[in-house]
Order: C-alpha cells, then sequence, then structure tokens
C-alpha cells in the first residue's frame, strides 16, 4: 500500500521561508508524477506545485510561482517544497499526492492523484 507523509509544517512570520517534504513508502516512487496542493480553512483545494516523474519538468500555481521551488529524489523516494517569501495568504494545509498517470498528464487536476498524504500545516503571521 502506497502511503505518504508530510513534515516541515509550522509557524512563521511573513517573509520568511519553509521546507517540506514528503516522503513516499510502499509503491515505486520513480514512477509517480508528484504534485503539492493546499487547502485554506473555507476554501476548495488548491493546486500548487507538480513535477514529472522523471523531474525533468515542474510547474507552479500563479500564486506560488517564483517562491516555491518543487524538486524530488527518486533514490530516496522524497518530494520537497522549498517555500521562501511566505506570505499570510499561504496559510493552509499543504497535501503531496502521488500521480500514476501515464500519457497525458494534467498536473493541476487533483483527481488525477491516487495517492495522498495527511498533510502538514502552514501558518504564515503577518
Amino acid at each position: 500500500q502506497v502511503q505518504l507523509a508530510e513534515s516541515g509544517g509550522g509557524l512563521v512570520q511573513a517573509g520568511g521561508s519553509l521546507r517540506l517534504s514528503c516522503a513516499v513508502s510502499g509503491g515505486t516512487f520513480s514512477t509517480y508524477h508528484m504534485g503539492w496542493f493546499r487547502q485554506a480553512p473555507g476554501k476548495e483545494r488548491e493546486f500548487v506545485s507538480g513535477i514529472r516523474r522523471d523531474g525533468d519538468t515542474s510547474y507552479y500555481s500563479d500564486s506560488v510561482k517564483g517562491r516555491f521551488t518543487i524538486s524530488r529524489d527518486n533514490a530516496k523516494n522524497t518530494m520537497d517544497l522549498q517555500m521562501n517569501s511566505l506570505i499570510p495568504e499561504d496559510t493552509a494545509a499543504y497535501y503531496c499526492a502521488a500521480s500514476p498517470m501515464y500519457g497525458s498528464w494534467h498536473w493541476y487536476n487533483d483527481g488525477e492523484y491516487e495517492y495522498w498524504g495527511q498533510g502538514t500545516q502552514v501558518t504564515v503571521s503577518s
């Protein structure tokens, strides 16, 4: 059974940085496209960033582009999200997700991700 576990969330002041990690077990990590999503209270879950299984191509939402960087290590079965210049609007529960899709992959579509972590809270104070 594939399991995802996020870590690295916390409380940070605006302008600060956090690094989230996602550890994947029980599956073949290198076969999954990976993504980060977030959900703030009272809002729908939204795409943050995605990275293809080979790590060569990454995607970002407009709201985080230039501030967040996604990466993965297929040898260690881990994925990270480096978050810089954090703003209060980044406050949310952050979830990592794995997509076994082959062929056309819509990285922003949470319906194409089969496995999800439990989430880690990020709170940015003003």
